[in-house]
This record gives structure tokens, sequence and C-alpha cells, in this order.
């Protein structure tokens, strides 16, 4: 079989251009540092890594509701630790209070001091976190205390609020301000009823007992709101953990290896000016450019 000129210009122009081609994608792995660029280059890699994509997206979903729920448990936390110490000072007046030898003005001053840290409980009752009330349950965009009758009674909500912390677990953020605010600031609370006795020269130490069984509920509230922190603090653990793994696995399915690609580019870029040098020695002058 004779071999022409043209028959190895051919072939030299579809090596070469299979080799731009290799040092194209080459030069883009290393550029994009990915071991493909679109689905079609490695189809069955491309959709594992929609796969970890998608894991790895909930995962980081699932940390910005751990986030939120952390706020809000511990917001509620440092609400009931001052409602406590407020309520604690109220009981150390009571007792003063319940001294036979305090006359009635001195008394009067207690009661007008125990009122002021009510209103100081009713505000811890209204706090906020993003805008948010977080003891009035679902209804988290009424302020509480603007539901206060006549009687100074305030109606709190009780319906509960979760997040999702992991596929199919859920955490309650949010704390019922009933068992707490609203008992201790009603009309029929410990509270209002230490006042009345204070002012109406009542038996002010048979409060005692209901004020220490209203700091014991707020106490225990605070102890089931401590145990949903600890939670909360292993949840946030496992899925820094679970990201950990889900980036790594995604990394190795699409990263690629930077040394080696780096290599590869090395050598094809030296093939390729090779596959030149011996082109342009092949292609000799034929006879119709001497006759030009």
């Amino acid at each position: 079989m004779r071999v022409t000129q043209s028959m190895l210009t051919n072939n030299m122009l579809t090596n070469l251009s299979s080799s731009y081609e290799k040092l194209g994608k080459l030069q883009e792995q290393v550029s994009s540092q990915k071991k493909f660029s679109k689905p079609s280059d490695d189809p069955v890699a491309a959709m594992m890594g929609m796969g970890y994509r998608t894991n790895l997206n909930q995962i980081q979903q699932y940390k910005s509701n751990i986030s939120e729920a952390e706020n809000w448990i511990n917001s509620t936390d440092d609400a009931i630790t001052e409602a406590v110490s407020a309520l604690q000072r109220i009981r150390e007046l009571t007792v003063q209070g319940s001294n036979g030898t305090y006359e009635e003005n001195q008394k009067s001053n207690i009661a007008e001091e125990i009122k002021q840290l009510k209103e100081h409980l009713v505000s811890i009752g209204d706090t906020q976190i993003g805008g948010k009330y977080i003891f009035n349950g679902q209804n988290t965009n009424v302020k509480p205390s603007a539901s206060a009758d006549a009687n100074g009674n305030i109606t709190y909500g009780t319906e509960l609020i979760n997040l999702e912390a992991f596929s199919g677990i859920s955490i309650q953020i949010n704390t019922d301000g009933s068992n707490m605010f609203g008992e201790a600031l009603g009309e029929d609370g410990s509270i209002q009823k230490t006042i009345k006795a204070l002012t109406e020269n009542g038996d002010v130490g048979a409060m005692l007992a209901e004020l220490d069984k209203t700091i014991d509920s707020f106490l225990a509230t605070q102890a089931q709101v401590g145990a949903r922190q600890n939670r909360i603090e292993l949840m946030t653990d496992r899925l820094s953990q679970q990201e950990v793994f889900a980036t790594e696995i995604l990394s190795k399915n699409e990263d690629v290896d930077i040394e080696k690609a780096i290599m590869n580019l090395t050598t094809q870029e030296s093939v390729h000016s090779a596959s030149l040098s011996i082109g342009a020695k092949i292609m000799q002058p034929s006879l119709l450019d001497f006759l030009r």
C-alpha cells in the first residue's frame, strides 16, 4: 500500500487534535481541581456526586436548625435564671415582711418593691429572640403581656414548637410560659397574694411556702431546658462528624488529585510538543511547493 503525503498529513492532524483534546481536559482539571466538568465526562461519578451533595446539603440545613434551637433554648435558660433571681429576692423581702416588728408603712414599702419585681417578671415573660416571643407558644408574633386582663392575668400560649434536628428527629425549642409566669403573676398567684398580705396586714409568713412552690416550678422547668441543651450539644457534635464524613466522600468522588493532574499535564505537554516537532519533519515540501 502506497503511503501518500496527504495520508501522513491527515493522520498527524487527527493525532494532534486528539492531543489538544487531552491537553484541554488536563488543563481544565488543574484549573478547576475537579475530575469532571459536566455529567457526560463521568456519568456514574456525576450521579453519585448528586447524592453526596444532597446529603451534605441536608446536614448543613440540620446544623442551621440546631443553631436556631440552641439560640432559643439558651435564651430560655437565661430568662429563667433571671426570673429565679427575682423570685428569690421576692422571697427575701417576704421574710423581712413577716417580721412582726415591721410597721404598716414599712410593709407597704416592701410590697412596692415586690410590685416592681413582678413587673420585671412580666418583662422576662415577654423575652424575644429574633423578634419572636419565646414563651407564647406558637403565637411568637404576639406579646404575652398584651393579653393581660384588668386583674393582671396573662394568657400564655401552650403550643409546642419543634425543629427537625436530624432525619426523623425533632427537638422542642420553646417552653410553656403558662406553667411559670402565668401561674406566678396572676391574681391568684403567689406574688400577688404576697403583695395583698403585706398591704392588708395579712399572714405574710404563710406566703413563703407558696413562693417556694413557685420557685421550684421555675427550677423544674429550667432542668428540662438544661436536658434539651445537653441533647443539642450531642446532636451538634454528631452533625459535625457527619458533615466531615460527607465532605470527605464528596471530595474523593469529584476532586482531582492535584499533584497527579499536574504531572499528567506536564507529560501531555511534552508529548504534544514532540508530536508537533515530528509532524514538522514528516510534512516535507512537495513538488507543487517547488513549482509555485
